[in-house]
């Protein structure tokens, strides 16, 4: 007999499943049911029923987005959902498992045991599915290597695709853009590229350089800029080095203020105001002009971080290598060496 569960309100099949397991407590059938796919379900005080689970890929797909990148803002970029329709989906996902996926917290989504569990089931479930569409679609080779970085790195990347990836590879090569930091441990990522040194023990990094930071202006003296004034950062991109920098040393000159990188260097390059970029970014848009050195305090180095088991990879390493000499490549201008215009 097993303790306090509802029996009655048992579905057959799983009524049937759980006598033969012989189990003996709510505990062991929690076990079983979610192995099952049933999701236990509070009925009263130590009493539970099971319902039947049907989770669909779309569900899994967006958990897993969720899971990666740590909470909902990140993942609005790569799911193209409100960050109120992506909360509204987990919980409901929640409630289709009976038990809570994610710890909330202030600085993003931390999963919890159960949570952990799904991921792993769903990972499996998610390499299934690129198999079968890579089947569907043709012969496009099944390694896939992630490289994880900021909004600016990936556009440096990616504008220089050749020097990283060509067809003759034999991989394909995804990347995943953000600001927060992309969890390589659990293979949200192959290969990282970070401002500092990874500290975890699974994780091995090589520095490929430095990374400055300037002060910038648009051409033309008008509006803001004649005013002095600055252009900020709000949102997730606000809690970066630089955008801190700026509200600490100039908040109260901060007059008009865009909520990621890129549409801040639009507004000043149209005139809005000055504000801070690297210098690899910075000095190689000719509608921008570095008005000051580089600001000692916001120099950063610059770190490729792999796997310590995927590092030898050879598809993870060739892609990583090619990364590590693009940067070497062009110190100078990453350096804010370059003359100001």
């Amino acid at each position: 007999m097993i303790e306090r569960i509802a029996l009655a309100s048992w579905p057959t099949e799983a009524l049937v499943t759980v006598r033969r397991a012989g189990l003996s407590n709510a505990a062991n059938a929690c076990i079983l049911a979610r192995d099952a796919r049933f999701a236990l379900q509070p009925w009263s005080q130590g009493v539970f029923h099971f319902c039947k689970m049907d989770i669909g890929w779309d569900d899994l797909r967006l958990f897993l987005d969720v899971a990666r990148l740590g909470g909902l803002s990140a993942a609005t970029a790569t799911t193209r959902l409100s960050a109120a329709t992506l909360g509204r989906r987990v919980t409901a996902l929640e409630r289709q498992i009976g038990e809570p996926l994610f710890v909330r917290q202030q600085t993003g989504y931390r999963l919890t045991p159960v949570g952990e569990e799904l991921l792993r089931r769903a990972e499996d479930v998610e390499a299934a599915m690129q198999s079968l569409t890579r089947w569907r679609e043709g012969n496009l080779p099944d390694r896939i290597v992630r490289v994880s970085a900021g909004p600016w790195t990936s556009a440096f990347i990616s504008a220089h695709i050749g020097e990283i990836w060509t067809v003759d590879d034999g991989i394909r090569v995804e990347f995943v853009t953000t600001t927060d930091r992309v969890d390589i441990g659990r293979r949200a990522a192959d290969i990282g590229i970070r401002s500092e040194r990874p500290t975890e023990q699974w994780l091995a990094g090589r520095q490929s350089g430095k990374v400055a930071h300037a002060i910038y202006s648009g051409r033309h003296l008008i509006n803001g800029i004649a005013a002095g004034l600055f252009v900020g950062v709000t949102g997730e991109g606000a809690n970066i080095a630089s955008a801190r920098w700026l509200q600490a040393h100039h908040g109260d000159r901060i007059a008009v203020r865009g909520n990621n990188t890129h549409s801040v260097r639009e507004l000043v390059a149209a005139g809005a105001g000055l504000s801070i970029f690297p210098c690899f970014v910075g000095d190689s848009d000719l509608r921008l002009v570095r008005v000051a050195q580089p600001i000692p305090e916001l120099e950063t180095d610059q770190w490729i971080v792999t796997h310590h088991e995927e590092r030898h990879s050879p598809p993870v390493r060739k892609v990583a290598d090619r990364i590590a000499g693009l940067m070497r490549a062009h110190q100078p201008l990453f350096r804010g060496e370059t003359p100001i215009r």
